[in-house]
């Protein structure tokens, strides 16, 4: 994460707006939670302003930007929230541009249940699957289209 941290301050530092006193109101997907801390820090440190994190899914947030919250940047975990934001009047024009890249990842705290190729959910053996919610979560969605093809 460290080598996104000057990046992502420096784009933090075009966003401040003298009207919001040193100020930027951010909304972040959960998923990216810690590296938006460390952001946060190198942006309080390199500018002295104030990175003021929200954290939650990346549709909440754009059902609140749609009604008026005041984020002044969206740290989404898809690209089509971003997208339809700014065709909507709700974002920047030309201000978008991909931070990050996510995987699935399936895990259990059971050491040896999943292999690198998923076997297990072919197999069974397992009581439960847990995914984020594909209504307001990417990465619910994109576990489900991953199901869809086991």
């Amino acid at each position: 994460m460290n080598r996104f941290a000057p990046l992502l301050a420096a784009i933090l530092v075009s966003f401040t707006t003298p009207a919001h006193a040193g100020e930027t109101q951010v909304a972040v997907a959960a998923n990216f939670t810690e590296p938006a801390k460390e952001i946060a820090a190198a942006f309080r440190k390199a500018t002295g302003h104030i990175a003021v994190l929200s954290f939650g899914a990346s549709g909440a947030f754009y059902t609140q930007l749609t009604h008026g919250a005041p984020f002044e940047l969206f740290l989404s975990a898809d690209a089509e929230r971003p997208q339809k934001a700014e065709q909507e009047g709700f974002g920047v024009p030309k201000t978008r541009f991909t931070y990050a890249l996510g995987r699935i990842a399936l895990y259990s705290a059971k050491p040896g249940l999943v292999d690198a190729k998923g076997a297990v959910l072919k197999r069974g053996g397992f009581a439960t699957v847990a995914i984020a919610d594909p209504v307001t979560a990417p990465y619910g969605v994109a576990a489900e289209i991953g199901r869809a093809h086991v």
